[in-house]
Protein backbone atom coordinates (compact mmCIF):
# COMPACT_ATOMS: atom_id res chain seq x y z
CA UNK A 1 0.00 0.00 0.00
CA UNK A 2 1.39 3.30 -0.71
CA UNK A 3 2.23 5.69 1.89
CA UNK A 4 -0.33 8.40 3.19
CA UNK A 5 0.34 12.13 2.54
CA UNK A 6 0.53 12.09 6.67
CA UNK A 7 3.09 9.55 6.93
CA UNK A 8 5.01 11.37 3.96
CA UNK A 9 5.28 14.21 5.90
CA UNK A 10 5.80 12.10 9.46
CA UNK A 11 9.07 10.47 7.62
CA UNK A 12 10.12 14.13 6.29
CA UNK A 13 10.10 15.62 9.52
CA UNK A 14 12.08 12.70 11.07
CA UNK A 15 14.58 12.13 8.61
CA UNK A 16 14.54 15.80 7.16
CA UNK A 17 14.13 14.81 3.19
CA UNK A 18 10.89 14.80 1.58
CA UNK A 19 9.24 11.89 -0.89
CA UNK A 20 10.88 13.98 -4.22
CA UNK A 21 14.23 14.37 -2.45
CA UNK A 22 14.03 18.38 -1.04
CA UNK A 23 15.69 18.66 2.43
CA UNK A 24 13.21 19.94 4.72
CA UNK A 25 14.11 21.61 8.08
CA UNK A 26 11.34 22.52 9.22
CA UNK A 27 12.78 23.48 12.85
CA UNK A 28 13.03 27.33 13.40
CA UNK A 29 16.73 28.06 14.21
CA UNK A 30 19.38 29.97 12.61
CA UNK A 31 22.50 27.34 13.51
CA UNK A 32 25.63 27.45 11.87
CA UNK A 33 24.48 30.49 10.01
CA UNK A 34 26.36 33.75 9.82
CA UNK A 35 24.21 36.66 9.02
CA UNK A 36 24.59 40.56 8.34
CA UNK A 37 22.57 43.29 8.84
CA UNK A 38 22.81 46.72 7.56
CA UNK A 39 22.40 49.48 9.41
CA UNK A 40 23.11 46.93 12.51
CA UNK A 41 24.32 49.20 15.40
CA UNK A 42 21.38 50.64 16.61
CA UNK A 43 17.74 50.39 16.34
CA UNK A 44 15.69 47.80 14.27
CA UNK A 45 18.61 46.58 12.89
CA UNK A 46 20.63 45.89 16.51
CA UNK A 47 17.09 44.36 17.43
CA UNK A 48 17.12 41.85 14.46
CA UNK A 49 20.54 40.98 15.18
CA UNK A 50 20.13 40.36 18.70
CA UNK A 51 17.40 38.16 17.85
CA UNK A 52 19.63 36.79 15.37
CA UNK A 53 22.12 35.76 18.01
CA UNK A 54 19.15 34.40 20.45
CA UNK A 55 18.38 31.76 17.52
CA UNK A 56 21.63 30.52 17.59
CA UNK A 57 23.00 32.33 14.72
CA UNK A 58 26.92 31.39 14.41
CA UNK A 59 27.75 34.47 13.79
CA UNK A 60 25.98 38.27 13.42
CA UNK A 61 27.84 41.39 11.62
CA UNK A 62 26.64 44.79 11.51
CA UNK A 63 26.97 46.51 8.80
CA UNK A 64 27.06 50.64 9.08
CA UNK A 65 28.67 53.92 8.81
CA UNK A 66 28.25 54.85 12.43
CA UNK A 67 30.55 54.01 15.18
CA UNK A 68 28.91 51.34 17.75
CA UNK A 69 27.81 52.61 20.68
CA UNK A 70 26.53 51.81 24.32
CA UNK A 71 23.29 49.38 22.80
CA UNK A 72 26.00 47.63 20.83
CA UNK A 73 28.61 47.26 23.93
CA UNK A 74 25.51 46.11 25.52
CA UNK A 75 24.66 43.54 23.02
CA UNK A 76 28.50 42.60 22.62
CA UNK A 77 28.93 41.46 26.23
CA UNK A 78 26.25 39.40 26.17
CA UNK A 79 27.16 37.73 23.25
CA UNK A 80 31.31 38.09 23.14
CA UNK A 81 32.87 37.09 19.84
CA UNK A 82 29.09 36.38 18.26
CA UNK A 83 29.00 39.55 16.81
CA UNK A 84 30.79 42.12 15.14
CA UNK A 85 30.84 45.69 13.72
CA UNK A 86 32.31 46.53 10.59
CA UNK A 87 32.20 50.18 8.85
CA UNK A 88 31.00 50.05 5.13
CA UNK A 89 28.52 52.84 3.05
CA UNK A 90 25.67 51.22 1.46
CA UNK A 91 25.25 54.26 -1.07
CA UNK A 92 29.04 52.91 -2.14
CA UNK A 93 28.32 49.38 -3.78
CA UNK A 94 32.27 48.78 -3.76
CA UNK A 95 32.33 49.79 -0.02
CA UNK A 96 29.38 47.32 0.76
CA UNK A 97 31.29 44.44 -1.12
CA UNK A 98 34.78 45.36 0.76
CA UNK A 99 32.30 44.15 3.84
CA UNK A 100 30.89 41.17 2.57
CA UNK A 101 34.23 40.04 1.27
CA UNK A 102 36.05 40.63 4.59
CA UNK A 103 33.17 38.30 6.45
CA UNK A 104 33.23 35.45 3.87
CA UNK A 105 37.15 35.98 4.96
CA UNK A 106 36.98 36.06 8.56
CA UNK A 107 34.13 33.54 8.96
CA UNK A 108 33.92 31.56 5.70
CA UNK A 109 30.59 31.95 4.48
CA UNK A 110 27.94 34.32 4.47
CA UNK A 111 24.22 32.98 4.21
CA UNK A 112 21.77 35.41 5.20
CA UNK A 113 21.95 39.22 5.03
CA UNK A 114 18.86 41.92 6.24
CA UNK A 115 19.05 44.92 4.12
CA UNK A 116 18.06 47.33 6.95
CA UNK A 117 20.13 50.64 6.89
CA UNK A 118 17.68 53.64 5.74
CA UNK A 119 16.77 57.38 6.49
CA UNK A 120 13.49 59.05 7.47
CA UNK A 121 12.28 62.44 6.80
CA UNK A 122 8.63 63.74 7.43
CA UNK A 123 7.50 66.63 6.46
CA UNK A 124 5.23 67.99 3.70
CA UNK A 125 6.31 67.21 0.18
CA UNK A 126 6.49 71.01 -0.93
CA UNK A 127 9.04 71.54 1.86
CA UNK A 128 12.11 69.36 1.04
CA UNK A 129 15.08 70.01 -0.52
CA UNK A 130 16.76 68.23 -3.31
CA UNK A 131 19.58 67.17 -1.12
CA UNK A 132 16.85 65.72 1.72
CA UNK A 133 14.91 63.53 -1.56
CA UNK A 134 18.28 62.07 -2.77
CA UNK A 135 19.80 61.65 0.44
CA UNK A 136 16.42 59.38 0.88
CA UNK A 137 16.53 57.76 -2.33
CA UNK A 138 20.38 56.85 -1.96
CA UNK A 139 20.05 55.04 1.30
CA UNK A 140 16.57 53.33 1.28
CA UNK A 141 16.31 52.65 -2.47
CA UNK A 142 19.71 52.74 -4.02
CA UNK A 143 21.70 51.43 -0.71
CA UNK A 144 19.24 48.55 -0.66
CA UNK A 145 19.91 47.21 -3.96
CA UNK A 146 23.32 47.43 -3.77
CA UNK A 147 23.57 45.72 -0.81
CA UNK A 148 20.79 43.15 -1.86
CA UNK A 149 23.20 42.71 -5.35
CA UNK A 150 26.42 42.25 -3.43
CA UNK A 151 24.96 39.75 -1.71
CA UNK A 152 23.62 37.78 -4.44
CA UNK A 153 26.67 37.67 -6.11
CA UNK A 154 28.51 36.34 -2.75
CA UNK A 155 25.90 33.73 -2.48
CA UNK A 156 25.74 32.45 -6.24
CA UNK A 157 29.59 32.23 -5.98
CA UNK A 158 29.73 30.29 -2.64
CA UNK A 159 26.69 27.94 -3.66
CA UNK A 160 24.95 29.30 -1.01
CA UNK A 161 21.23 29.54 -0.96
CA UNK A 162 20.73 32.79 0.83
CA UNK A 163 18.20 34.43 2.41
CA UNK A 164 17.61 38.33 1.51
CA UNK A 165 15.31 40.03 4.08
CA UNK A 166 14.37 43.99 3.53
CA UNK A 167 13.09 46.54 5.98
CA UNK A 168 10.36 48.14 4.09
CA UNK A 169 7.88 50.04 5.97
CA UNK A 170 3.90 50.43 6.57
CA UNK A 171 4.36 53.46 5.12
CA UNK A 172 4.71 51.94 2.03
CA UNK A 173 1.26 50.51 1.52
CA UNK A 174 -0.28 53.91 2.23
CA UNK A 175 0.60 57.43 3.93
CA UNK A 176 1.23 58.18 7.59
CA UNK A 177 -2.13 60.24 8.21
CA UNK A 178 0.13 61.87 11.26
CA UNK A 179 3.53 62.85 9.80
CA UNK A 180 3.42 62.14 5.93
CA UNK A 181 6.78 61.61 4.15
CA UNK A 182 6.34 61.11 0.11
CA UNK A 183 9.83 60.75 -0.65
CA UNK A 184 10.17 57.99 2.53
CA UNK A 185 7.11 56.55 1.35
CA UNK A 186 7.97 55.93 -2.25
CA UNK A 187 11.91 54.84 -1.55
CA UNK A 188 10.07 51.88 0.98
CA UNK A 189 7.34 50.86 -1.53
CA UNK A 190 10.37 50.46 -4.12
CA UNK A 191 11.91 48.01 -2.07
CA UNK A 192 8.85 46.32 -1.77
CA UNK A 193 8.37 46.12 -5.59
CA UNK A 194 12.88 45.59 -5.48
CA UNK A 195 11.63 42.35 -3.28
CA UNK A 196 9.10 40.37 -5.45
CA UNK A 197 11.43 41.33 -8.18
CA UNK A 198 14.70 40.06 -7.62
CA UNK A 199 13.09 36.92 -5.51
CA UNK A 200 11.43 36.06 -9.15
CA UNK A 201 14.71 36.81 -10.93
CA UNK A 202 17.03 35.04 -8.17
CA UNK A 203 14.72 31.73 -7.60
CA UNK A 204 16.84 29.88 -9.96
CA UNK A 205 20.01 30.47 -7.73
CA UNK A 206 18.05 29.10 -4.57
CA UNK A 207 18.05 32.58 -3.26
CA UNK A 208 14.75 33.62 -1.90
CA UNK A 209 14.02 37.30 -1.76
CA UNK A 210 10.90 38.54 1.42
CA UNK A 211 10.77 42.20 3.58
CA UNK A 212 9.47 43.14 6.64
CA UNK A 213 7.17 45.84 6.86
CA UNK A 214 7.39 47.32 10.29
CA UNK A 215 4.55 49.68 11.92
CA UNK A 216 5.57 52.29 14.64
CA UNK A 217 8.72 51.00 16.60
CA UNK A 218 10.20 52.58 19.57
CA UNK A 219 13.33 53.40 18.49
CA UNK A 220 15.48 56.87 19.13
CA UNK A 221 13.80 58.19 15.83
CA UNK A 222 10.09 57.68 17.34
CA UNK A 223 10.83 58.75 20.63
CA UNK A 224 8.17 61.64 20.19
CA UNK A 225 5.45 59.67 19.29
CA UNK A 226 4.26 58.60 22.27
CA UNK A 227 5.01 61.88 24.03
CA UNK A 228 1.71 63.30 21.75
CA UNK A 229 -0.41 64.96 23.86
CA UNK A 230 -3.52 63.32 22.03
CA UNK A 231 -1.88 59.77 22.07
CA UNK A 232 -4.29 57.78 23.82
CA UNK A 233 -7.16 59.16 22.50
CA UNK A 234 -5.05 58.48 19.00
CA UNK A 235 -4.85 54.72 20.31
CA UNK A 236 -8.01 54.63 20.84
CA UNK A 237 -9.45 55.76 17.47
CA UNK A 238 -6.80 53.79 15.61
CA UNK A 239 -7.66 50.39 17.17
CA UNK A 240 -5.08 47.76 17.44
CA UNK A 241 -2.40 47.30 20.01
CA UNK A 242 -2.37 50.20 21.73
CA UNK A 243 1.56 51.01 21.99
CA UNK A 244 4.82 51.12 19.99
CA UNK A 245 6.76 47.83 19.22
CA UNK A 246 9.90 47.11 20.68
CA UNK A 247 12.52 46.39 18.32
CA UNK A 248 12.88 42.90 19.04
CA UNK A 249 9.41 42.02 18.41
CA UNK A 250 9.98 42.27 14.84
CA UNK A 251 12.93 39.84 15.17
CA UNK A 252 10.62 36.84 14.80
CA UNK A 253 9.45 37.42 11.46
CA UNK A 254 13.01 38.41 10.32
CA UNK A 255 14.56 35.17 11.99
CA UNK A 256 11.61 33.17 10.22
CA UNK A 257 12.83 34.51 6.65
CA UNK A 258 16.56 33.95 6.94
CA UNK A 259 16.08 30.27 8.51
CA UNK A 260 15.86 27.17 6.34
CA UNK A 261 11.95 26.72 8.16
CA UNK A 262 11.31 29.43 5.31
CA UNK A 263 12.93 27.39 2.44
CA UNK A 264 10.06 27.55 0.52
CA UNK A 265 8.97 31.13 1.11
CA UNK A 266 10.17 33.82 -1.48
CA UNK A 267 8.52 37.63 -2.59
CA UNK A 268 6.69 38.24 0.95
CA UNK A 269 6.54 40.92 2.88
CA UNK A 270 5.43 40.52 6.55
CA UNK A 271 3.64 43.55 7.86
CA UNK A 272 4.35 43.60 11.89
CA UNK A 273 2.44 46.90 12.71
CA UNK A 274 -0.03 45.32 15.61
CA UNK A 275 -2.83 46.13 13.50
CA UNK A 276 -2.92 49.84 13.78
CA UNK A 277 -3.57 51.01 10.32
CA UNK A 278 -4.50 47.43 8.87
CA UNK A 279 -6.61 48.07 5.96
CA UNK A 280 -9.45 47.04 7.84
CA UNK A 281 -9.81 49.93 10.22
CA UNK A 282 -8.31 53.70 9.17
CA UNK A 283 -5.00 54.03 11.08
CA UNK A 284 -1.71 55.92 11.52
CA UNK A 285 -1.65 54.38 7.34
CA UNK A 286 -4.46 55.44 6.04
CA UNK A 287 -5.85 55.25 2.60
Amino acid sequence: MAPSVAQELAEATSNGSSANGVVVKPQLTLTGKVIAVTGGNRGIGLGVAECCLINDAAKVYSIDLAEPGDEFAAILKRFPGRIAAIQANVTDEDSIAAAVDKIVEESGAIHGIVVNAGRTNHKAALDFTKKEIEDLFNVNLFGSFYTARVAAKAFIKLGIKGSVVFTASMASYRPNKIVPSTPYGASKAGVRNMTHTLAMEWAKYGIRVNSVSPGLVRTAMTYWVDQQPDWEQQLKYYGGIPRLAEVQELGGAYVYLLSDAASYTTSIDIPVNGVIGSKSKPGLWEI
